[in-house]
């Protein structure tokens, strides 16, 4: 049973979850791997695994619901909480940190570097003839085929409205919830649930065209890459922050949160916030520079 007494630090109950979560993890790499080396049955064993995580996913976060709604967490814990959410952020910021690296690095080093300026006069000359160093580019000689790059001034500037919208009604939310107007908050919170699917309806429409009218591909040379590494790591993002947000939206129905307590909202409220930077940050240096 879980230890608590007053003004102490709250000790939790022994756990199978992050056993159950390790293991499906274990089962997803190595399924991922031998799926991708041809591996029939490596596709059945990798649903498996996502299947063993998003069990896990339930168990656990219901069972932390469970204990907070039962009033097991103090103010210490609830500052573990916390740090533990802002380290978690900073770890992503890192994250897309580097993939904005590697784009920077290829865009700005890389492709000049090929086509002999700086200190590598004469680069091209010895590793490819001719090549012309100009952004985007498919590589070499045409190595990763014809394309064509999708308009800023489209659904990515939508997407771009869509997101900063959607800051401005979790925001909202978030102050609704401070002052205790609890039909305020889930109308504000619903919005925002709203615009985060509809930005994915909009970003899976992006990709097929891209896919089958554009030629633009993941082996379209270092800008199909890039673009799609960028774009799609940040569309996985969203679309965890969009269950979150949904989560979260189904215990604010509840009357789980109070003006003072309500962690698991701001947590997720952060979350979505960050979404929205790294989307500006993709717009301007993916779609419109």
């Amino acid at each position: 049973m879980a230890q608590h007494a007053e003004g102490s630090y709250y000790v939790p109950h022994d756990t199978k979850w992050p056993m159950v979560g390790s293991l499906g993890m274990i089962i997803m790499l190595a399924s991922a791997a031998n799926w991708m080396n041809g591996s029939a049955m490596a596709q059945w064993t990798f649903w498996l695994g996502l299947a063993t995580i998003i069990f896990m996913l339930f168990g656990w976060f219901g069972e932390v619901i469970r204990e907070s709604q039962a009033g097991l967490y103090n103010a210490q814990v609830d500052g573990s909480f916390r740090m533990g959410m802002s380290w978690f952020i900073y770890s992503e910021v890192m994250f897309f940190a580097v993939l904005f690296g590697a784009l920077f690095y290829a865009r700005a080093l890389s492709v000049p570097w090929l086509g002999g300026s700086g200190t590598g006069a004469s680069t091209n000359e010895l590793l490819w003839q001719g090549y012309v160093p100009m952004w985007p580019t498919n590589g070499p000689g045409n190595l990763g085929g014809e394309f064509q790059t999708i308009p800023a001034f489209g659904i990515p500037f939508i997407n771009t409205l869509i997101l900063l919208t959607s800051g401005i009604t979790i925001t909202l939310a978030h102050h609704a919830l401070i002052k205790d107007q609890r039909r305020e908050l889930v109308t504000w919170l619903a919005a925002t649930v709203l615009l985060g699917f509809i930005f994915l309806v909009f970003q899976v429409g992006e990709y097929k065209e891209a896919y089958t009218e554009l030629g633009l591909t993941l082996g379209s040379g270092i800008y199909g890459a890039t673009f799609f590494m960028l774009t799609g790591f940040h569309g996985m993002h969203v679309t965890l922050g969009a269950i979150m947000l949904t989560v979260i939206l189904v215990r604010s129905i509840k009357g789980h949160f109070k003006p003072k307590h309500h962690f698991a909202f701001e947590a997720v409220a952060w979350y979505w916030h960050f979404v929205d930077v790294v989307w500006l940050g993709l717009f301007i240096f993916v779609y419109a520079l």
